[in-house]
């Protein structure tokens, strides 16, 4: 199954220094769907991880790294389920963000499982027909 890599993840692997163990397992974790060709990305996860770089070489070079993976094109029909995966959430007292839904909904629409460390997301998947990723590696 392929994967939609959200913000969270990329993170680790791309600003973090010194990780933890637990860290270290999700970026291998990463490394491993990368070389498997079943890591992906959507625009606006681009967005979130190129936004607050104020070092603009340290900027481009995220740019020129992620530019290895192209964005997993959104259409209309995942906006609506977006909204409709909100609506399902709130009626059930769960909040979260419209990115977040997006996310969901694009996951959903093309068979993909969602690697996060975003507790949000195993509050929607409770509601939600999504699958969350898990590393191979046990912690």
């Amino acid at each position: 199954m392929n994967v939609l890599v959200d913000t969270s993840i990329w993170s680790l692997a791309f600003r973090r220094k010194k990780l933890n163990h637990n860290e270290k397992v999700l970026t291998g974790e990463l490394t491993h769907l990368i070389e498997e060709v079943r890591a992906f990305i959507i625009g606006p996860i681009r967005q979130e991880i190129l936004s607050g770089i104020s070092n603009s070489s340290q900027y481009d070079l995220l740019k020129k790294q992620l530019k290895a993976f192209d964005d997993v094109p959104i259409t209309m029909e995942d906006y609506e389920t977006a909204a409709e995966f909100h609506n399902i959430c709130r009626q059930n007292g769960v909040q979260g963000s419209h990115i977040d839904y997006l996310i969901c909904a694009v996951a959903y629409s093309h068979g993909m499982s969602i690697f996060t460390t975003d507790r949000d997301f195993m509050m929607f998947s409770e509601h939600l027909e999504i699958e969350l990723h898990r590393p191979r590696t046990v912690t």
